[in-house]
């Protein structure tokens, strides 16, 4: 009985009936006199009329079967050699029999196409081979799921939903992962369905455990899994996974995605729904978009105004509803004479266009006259990359490249290869992009900024700039140009790659008159700028004697300073500042040379303006600001949106930072004031960290802050800090180690240098930064002199002095919650105390100090500083304070009238110099 329950339920990996046979073959084994038939002697003939009638009745149905070799047959009973049929002998072949014909029904059925799937089905394309590889059909056999091939490869399979009608795909699982023949699609016990090729899972709908009883196809073309109610919507649908294909009543909402394949040179079309409307993208590595249904002048408008949050195609159009499900418009794409027994669908093509196509049952898909975007130069690649796409779709090779690049290729494949020279080339007027119409400028400048902008920026290919707004464009990777008939105020650029000598010799004109004609203007240029040099050195020496300064003289030399810059951010008239601070009517707080203000620009984005007051004293100051921080960019570096330079009055406008600056948040005045904890202390002393580090190892010239402090770190709305207030900073060369300067910053984070007349570098940054870490980790000012006891006073001397005693947690702020056993107490602490060594050698970079904020660096046991040096340091800043009008021992800039004084200990010192770094 054990081997007939093993012959009713073979193992699923007994697929045909031949299989089976050798299982059977090699697992039923009897003894030859008991079972002649398996493996035994053979009779020489067997009785008519009991067995050999039973098998000639059945002989031409078993031919192929493996018991026919096994018997002889014989033409009469030959009773003289006195064999007769064992009648058990005839059950057992008889059974055995019986479940071989039962075998070949079931893989009959097996094969079989179904309307429903249940938990247990297993099924490649092989076993389906008769049916094209489909097993499940909608009701009306219009869709069916299964293996279909891909392309026109024979021995790939895509597990898909076709249109039978049309053999049209209208959904896969494993696009762009073919698997063969032999794969497995399965529907698991559990409820999860799978694709699997060998040991990997090439696609899931992570169903398990959720309750799914049936796999079902819809008339509709969606697949859908069920529970057992069926009351309730479906568990998983393939309608909510869209590929490149959209049905009838299939709703394609935010947060979806409509993919099209990609074409010859590897770039995909993307299909999304964002910020209220219907967007179609380039997939380069930062996306290009290319159509917004509210840019088209396609759809019928049902609501103006509205915010657009779904799309649903019916049979002969396109709807877009809001979130109400109220129609605001649609796109009609088929007439009223079309067949209505055909299926719409709209395609994502790989040639980046939606079109539109009538699946009929006839055995075709026939293409619509509608498409999106109806231009063809408004799509990205209609034609080659470089080339442009003039009315009516031709393409065409700018002869800037068509003379001298082959297949109009620039050479451009890493534009950040510094091996080979690179050319900034015209490509012609009335030349533009499709993208420039959805996107902001990089930035707003003149041709010459444009340009500026563009060379210095390795990852950008190419440029556009409209003459009329002043907007430029740079991209770091392209499609086709397009022509532009009545734009000659717009001109592009792209990039190519130079000669070995340098040279292109195609930059628009060609040929070696042009490089006569390049000689020729370097030579009038170089005149001119000496000429325009020895115009403005006379100017400054002849103002320089005046003891009284011209303002209108002054603003005309500062006008051409601010010129001179590249990469300029915004420049704001006083106007438009005025009206975006509504008359600097919400005042933010005060600086060293000014005040700020809440402002407004037109995009609604909200920026502090610093107002300016006493341009005298600010003035250097404004220069600073402008030039470092308008030409760098960084995370952690608050970021300049432009600026003011009109008569007497210069204002700078940088991003709004709402939590204000940090000494707001770490020195509290009351005890019911919201604590900032100790996660969020620490985040801001790596970003504060990393925005130094930036300054100091990343930019092109090495920058010193001068005046870090609490008040100059500045913190958004997740509390993430930024390094602010650049009015003091000094630049330096690579080359240089040490600069002297003039006495700059706030007292109580100078570092000893500053005092001691020795070369300041950015290890004097390091020390201010030290003082802030203490004062983020103590929750209180460095300098107190109505601190609880005197020698809480001076909070590093205390620090250094609780460190030898090994008692560092009475060094954190007593109001903070935290674990003693949070390893970054230490770290932070001993980094405090590295930072604000007396000899500037012992102190760490600021990027080895990221490194061990952020644990990838072991931090030592810092040297213990002397504490008596430490109390004549706190002293000098007290006798100056002394020597003041403000007594109080809140820090205050050392440019102010009450702490100029403190100049005399160093006097001017402006002179660079190279010292060896130890």
């Amino acid at each position: 009985m054990l081997i007939e329950r093993q012959l009713l339920l073979p193992p699923p990996h007994i697929r045909s009936p031949q299989q089976l046979e050798s299982l059977i073959l090699t697992q039923i084994s009897l003894s030859p006199p008991k079972f002649p038939f398996f493996g035994g002697p053979f009779p020489t003939a067997l009785c008519s009329s009991c067995f050999c009638g039973i098998l000639q009745g059945f002989e031409k149905e078993i031919k192929s079967s493996f018991f026919f070799p096994r018997f002889r047959s014989c033409s009469s009973c030959r009773v003289g050699l006195g064999v007769r049929a064992d009648l058990e002998v005839v059950m057992k072949a008889l059974f055995v029999f019986l479940i071989h014909l039962w075998l070949l029904s079931r893989s009959a059925d097996g094969s079989t196409q179904r309307k429903e799937l249940a938990p247990g089905f297993r099924s490649s394309e092989m076993e389906y081979i008769d049916n094209n590889g489909l097993f499940l059909l909608s009701n009306s056999s219009a869709f069916a799921f299964g293996f279909t091939r891909f392309g026109d490869n024979s021995s790939a399979f895509l597990l898909a939903v076709v249109h039978q009608g049309s053999a049209t795909v209208v959904w896969s699982a494993n696009r762009g992962q073919p698997v063969s023949n032999s794969d497995d699609f399965v529907f698991d016990e559990d409820g999860n369905a799978y694709l699997q090729s060998g040991d990997a899972k090439i696609w899931s709908t992570d169903t398990r455990g959720k309750g799914v009883a049936r796999i079902q196809l819809l008339d509709s073309g969606n697949l859908v899994f069920l529970g057992d109610g069926g009351g309730s919507g479906p568990i998983w649908q393939s309608f909510d996974h869209p590929t490149d294909t959209l049905l009838p009543d299939q709703s394609f909402a935010e947060g979806m995605s409509l993919e099209s394949d990609p074409n010859d040179q590897g770039l995909k079309y993307r299909l999304r729904i964002e910020s209220g409307d219907a967007k179609l993208f380039a997939q380069f590595p930062s996306p290009q978009p290319y159509w917004f249904l509210s840019r088209d002048s396609t759809p019928i408008q049902n609501k103006a105004g509205g915010s657009i949050r779904t799309a649903v195609l019916n049979s002969n159009s396109w709807n877009f509803y809001d979130s109400n499900r109220t129609l605001i418009c649609q796109i009609i794409v088929v007439t009223s004479d079309s067949s209505g027994n055909d299926t719409l669908a709209a395609v994502l093509q790989k040639s980046g266009f939606i079109s539109f196509y009538s699946l009929s049952n006839s055995g075709q898909a026939n293409p619509l006259s509608v498409r999106i975007p109806r231009d063809s130069c408004n799509a990205p690649e209609h034609c080659n990359p470089y080339f442009i796409c003039s009315s009516g779709g031709s393409c065409q090779c700018p002869t800037v490249l068509s003379s001298s690049t082959p297949n109009c290729d620039p050479g451009m494949s890493s534009s950040c290869d510094t091996s080979a020279s690179v050319d900034l080339v015209k490509v012609g007027d009335g030349v533009g992009y499709f993208a420039t119409d959805f996107i902001s400028p990089s930035l707003v400048s003149n041709l010459t900024g444009c340009r500026d902008a563009c060379t210095n920026n390795c990852s950008c290919v190419a440029l556009f700039h409209d003459g009329s707004s002043s907007n430029c464009f740079l991209f770091d990777q392209i499609g086709n140009f397009r022509q532009i008939q009545g734009h000659s105020s717009s001109s592009t650029y792209i990039k190519v790659r130079g000669n070995a000598d340098g040279s292109n010799g195609s930059n628009g004109q060609g040929g070696s008159g042009n490089k006569t004609a390049i000689i020729v203007v370097v030579i009038s240029v170089m005149t001119v700028c000496v000429i325009v040099t020895l115009i403005y050195l006379s100017l400054r020496i002849h103002r320089r004697r005046k003891k009284i300064p011209d303002p209108s003289q002054g603003s005309s030399e500062e006008d051409n300073f601010l010129e001179s810059i590249s990469g300029m951010p915004v420049r704001f008239s006083y106007r438009e500042l005025q009206e975006a601070t509504e008359n600097f009517s919400v005042k933010l707080g005060e600086g060293g040379f000014g005040s700020v203000y809440l402002g407004k620009l037109p995009d609604n984005t909200r920026v502090a303006v610093k107002k300016l007051e006493g341009i005298g004293q600010g003035k250097k100051e404004f220069r600073s600001e402008v030039t470092i921080i308008g030409s760098i960019h960084h995370i952690h570096l608050v970021k300049l949106r432009g600026f003011c330079a009109e008569g007497a009055h210069r204002l700078l406008a940088y991003e709004y930072m709402a939590k204000g600056s940090l000494d707001r948040w770490i020195f509290k005045r009351n005890e019911d004031e919201l604590v900032l904890d100790w996660d969020k202390r620490y985040s801001i002393a790596l970003a504060t960290a990393k925005g130094l580090a930036y300054l100091h190892e990343d930019c092109e010239s090495k920058i010193i802050h001068c005046d870090i402090k609490p008040e100059n770190v500045l913190l958004d709305d997740n509390f993430h800090a930024k390094v602010s207030d650049f009015g003091l900073a000094k630049l330096m060369t690579r080359e240089q180690s040490h600069v002297f300067t003039t006495l700059r910053g706030t007292r109580g984070y100078l570092a000893p240098e500053w005092i001691t007349n020795y070369a300041i570098s950015e290890k004097s940054d390091v020390y201010s930064y030290g003082m802030v870490l203490l004062e983020i980790i103590g929750g209180r000012k460095n300098f107190d002199p109505a601190a609880e006891s005197s020698e809480k006073a001076h909070f590093p001397s205390y620090a250094f002095k609780k460190m030898e005693e090994g008692r560092l947690m009475e060094v954190f702020d007593a109001k903070l919650r935290f674990n003693e056993m949070d390893a970054r107490m230490d770290v932070a602490i001993k980094v405090a105390l590295w930072c604000i060594q007396e000899d500037l050698h012992l102190r760490p970079s600021m990027m080895k100090v990221v490194q061990m904020l952020e644990g990838l660096q072991e931090v030592a046991q810092p040297p213990v500083s002397s504490q008596l040096g430490f109390r004549l340091y706190a002293n000098a800043f007290k006798s100056i304070s002394e020597e003041g009008t403000d007594s109080g021992s809140g820090p205050s800039d050392c440019n102010s009238d009450a702490l100029l004084s403190a100049v005399r200990l160093s006097g001017p010192r402006e002179v660079a110099v190279d010292i060896a770094v130890f």
